[in-house]
Order: structure tokens, then C-alpha cells, then sequence
């Protein structure tokens, strides 16, 4: 089963931007999410239309199953 831990953020001009992890840690927190995303906020490396993210929204961990019918 794949897991995908997924941010979302908001800038300041309204948009929306959603960073993904595969694979996060089991034991991942709610309290390291959050530090996490601050972090990613905090270093202003991240945006749209040239607008940065200013604010985190949420964050999921999604679990999805995948089976392959035809592999080449």
C-alpha cells in the first residue's frame, strides 16, 4: 500500500499549493507536521504567480492500493 503525506498551503494572494511526500515516517506526528510545514513556510522557497506560501491549510497522510495488471 502507498502512503503520500500531503500539505497543503495558501498564499498570500489566495492561491493554493499542495507539497507531497511519499513514503512518510509511521510514527510522523501532528506536532512535527505542523514545525514541518512552518519550516516550508518560513524559508520562502515556495509559491505561485509569484506569490509565496504565507499560511499552512492541512495535512493528510493518503493510503492508496496499486495493482498492476500489466507490467512491462
Amino acid at each position: 500500500m502507498a502512503k503520500t503525506l500531503q500539505l497543503n498551503f495558501a498564499t498570500a494572494s489566495g492561491k493554493k499549493l499542495m507539497l507531497t511526500v511519499d513514503e512518510p515516517r509511521e510514527d510522523l506526528t501532528s506536532v512535527e507536521v505542523e514545525y514541518a510545514m512552518q519550516g516550508v513556510i518560513n524559508a520562502g522557497v515556495f509559491g505561485v504567480d509569484d506569490s509565496l506560501i504565507d499560511s499552512a491549510i492541512s495535512a493528510r497522510i493518503v493510503e492508496r492500493t496499486v495493482t498492476e495488471l500489466v507490467e512491462g
